[in-house]
């Protein structure tokens, strides 16, 4: 199998020298190519000239901002997508269980068979996981501000979001459904083509990544601690109580407001002018599963 990992040499929070990775790599895979990503994009550049080459396999050793810009550069094509996860939430490395040590992740690659998975879109970028409006988006915004001065990792994001959930009060969005027009106000609304965002945080656990849907997940805006006490659901897979979330499958979706929306494509933050719009491609990716 002729296969091309691209490593993400600042991913994430686990700390090794890129060179040794590089041997830890060829250790497994002796006839591999190892390249590291220089700048945004790279990744993207880097998977879309191994699919022209015809290689069987490109691997994204990082976390789900790399998996992300891997990814597009694979779409419609014969070369799969693998993951070894190197980030910090590792949503979609845990939707397709390769979780584990370096070492038992080189050897569930080993194993792993090609099977076809959805993508989304949001305003034409893909996603692998998740795509919202809301809260998860500010936080996204905010986190992106802090990590800058250096404050990565889960509990600077989760400690962000704390603080942020205290303040936040939801606008109202229009939400167009098969032509018809919602007014929701919800704390997020969140398009999931996998069931988690990562650290087994689980918005949508009917959602598959191959059914030809997106799970739309209401969250709504209820007293703090009700919110508060349904949190362990979200953890343990299960559906939250109080009427908290509301799910429907859809295929495409329009949001719009009268100001500027911020949303998430997998955790990366972005912004619009008053209109998003959410589609999906159905299995329009292969991807490498244990």
């Amino acid at each position: 199998m002729t296969i091309r990992f691209i490593v993400n040499p600042i991913s994430g929070n686990r700390q090794m020298d890129p060179g040794v990775l590089k041997d830890q790599i060829l250790a497994h895979f002796e006839k591999a190519e190892v390249c590291l990503t220089e700048r945004p994009g790279h990744a993207t550049e880097l998977a879309q000239e191994a699919a022209e080459k015809g290689m069987d396999a490109v691997v994204a050793v990082g976390g789900d901002g790399t998996v992300n810009e891997t990814a597009r550069g694979l779409l419609h094509t014969q070369t799969s997508l693998g993951v070894i996860p190197f980030g910090s939430g590792n949503g979609f490395a845990r939707e397709i269980g390769m979780m584990g040590t370096l070492t038992q992740s080189f050897e569930k690659l080993k194993n792993a068979v090609a099977q076809s998975c959805d993508v989304g879109f949001a305003n034409g970028e893909l996603f692998l996981n998740v795509a919202g409006v809301g809260i998860e988006a500010v936080v996204a915004w905010k986190f992106m501000e802090q990590a800058q001065n250096g404050k990565r990792g889960m509990l600077p994001y989760f400690k962000l979001a704390a603080q942020t959930f205290f303040k936040y009060k939801p606008p109202v969005i229009r939400v167009i459904l098969n032509g018809k027009t919602h007014r929701w106000a919800p704390l997020t609304l969140v398009f999931a083509n996998s069931r988690q965002y990562g650290s087994n945080f689980i918005i949508a656990p009917k959602a598959g990544i191959a059914d030809g849907k997106l799970d739309m997940v209401i969250v709504n805006d209820l007293p703090k601690y009700k919110v508060i006490a349904a949190l362990p659901f979200f953890f343990a897979g299960q559906v939250p109580p109080f009427g908290l979330t509301a799910t429907a499958q859809i295929r495409s979706a329009v949001v719009e407001s009268d100001q500027e929306i911020l949303y998430h494509i997998d955790g990366e933050p972005r912004k619009t002018a008053r209109h998003l719009e959410v589609t999906m491609d159905p299995r329009a990716l292969r991807i490498l599963v244990p």
